[in-house]
């Protein structure tokens, strides 16, 4: 009996301690979602840190049922029995219920944590391609900008080119018309003189002309008579000489058909030469007659006196010392 009684006294003891167990495990189990959720829970470890061993000192507390008999002992003993299987059991229900919902809540921290992990990869990766889209349309804009800058500057020079050709072109231009218009000043500058010149050639031709149209001495009939006289007494003596020249030319050519001269002394030869120079001489004071009738002639029609080279007129002392004479001093020196 006192084995049964001790048997009975230990059995509630160890249900009691393993109620206190169980209910000191639940509310440690309990406090454990209080904690922050970290990517890398181990929800075990609380556990090992519950105080569940230090129960097991409150044993003593079974040695203060009062004793019984055995019957009620037995009956009592049943009772408790089923009561501590009924707390067992409910007990374990509870702890199956607690782990369950401890394992529902971890798996959910789990979950939680597994979804944070992954929208922080997301988040991270997000990032990251954001980052890399921003990047890459750094670089885009970076190079549109330096096409950009390239075309601008490619405009640029084209433009300068441009323009460096253009203000070619104009300048080829303006110095074109700037000769044309020179050519055409200098043509009118030539045009001007030409027409002085021919001006001043028609003014020298019809100088010329009322020149050799002249009659300087028209106004002195006086003096045109006197030279007529002088010419015609100049013309007669000219004549006479010409008859003289002529007679003895023919003389000397009837004394050598006469007389027989000796060729050998050459007196032949010099018969002939004297002859000719006498035919010559008469032909001369022929072509002065012409002369004299030539003069004669320009004091009829009043133009005698005139130079035959300047048409300038003749001085007196040279008309009056020389018969006739067409030409003037200075005109004649220089023929």
């Amino acid at each position: 009996m006192p084995s049964t009684v001790k048997a009975t006294k230990k059995a509630p003891a160890k249900k009691a301690a393993a109620k206190k167990t169980v209910v000191s495990r639940t509310p440690a189990k309990k406090a454990t979602p209080k904690r922050p959720v970290a990517p890398k829970v181990q929800p075990k470890k609380p556990a090992k840190k519950l105080p569940a061993k230090k129960a097991a000192p409150k044993k003593p507390l079974a040695k203060k049922a009062p004793a019984k008999p055995v019957k009620k002992t037995a009956v009592l003993n049943a009772a408790q029995k089923a009561a501590a299987a009924k707390k067992v059991a409910a007990a374990k229900a509870k702890a199956a219920s607690a782990a369950k919902l401890l394992k529902e809540r971890e798996a959910k921290a789990k979950a939680a944590a597994k979804e944070k992990a992954a929208a922080l990869k997301a988040k991270a990766a997000a990032a990251a391609k954001a980052k890399k889209e921003r990047d890459a349309r750094a670089k885009v804009a970076a190079k549109e900008r330096e096409v950009q800058r390239k075309a601008r500057e490619k405009a640029a020079a084209e433009a300068k080119k441009q323009r460096e050709i253009d203000a070619k072109r104009k300048a080829i231009e303006a110095e074109k018309l700037r000769k044309l218009r020179e050519i055409e000043r200098r043509n009118q500058e030539e045009l001007k003189r030409q027409e002085r010149r021919e001006a001043e050639e028609r003014k020298r031709l019809e100088a010329l002309e009322r020149k050799m149209h002249s009659k300087p001495f028209a106004d002195e009939p006086e003096f045109l008579e006197e030279l007529r006289q002088l010419l015609l007494e100049t013309r007669s003596a000219t004549n006479d000489d010409i008859v003289v020249m002529e007679s003895e030319a023919d003389e000397m050519l009837v004394d050598r058909e006469r007389l027989e001269y000796d060729d050998e002394d050459g007196s032949s030869v010099a018969s002939d030469i004297q002859r000719d120079q006498k035919k010559d001489l008469a032909s001369l004071l022929r072509l002065k007659v012409d002369e004299i009738d030539v003069a004669l002639s320009r004091i009829d029609d009043g133009s005698y006196g005139r130079c035959d080279e300047c048409y300038e007129a003749i001085s007196k002392p040279r008309l009056l010392a020389q018969l006739p004479v067409f030409m003037c001093v200075s005109c004649r020196a220089s023929v």
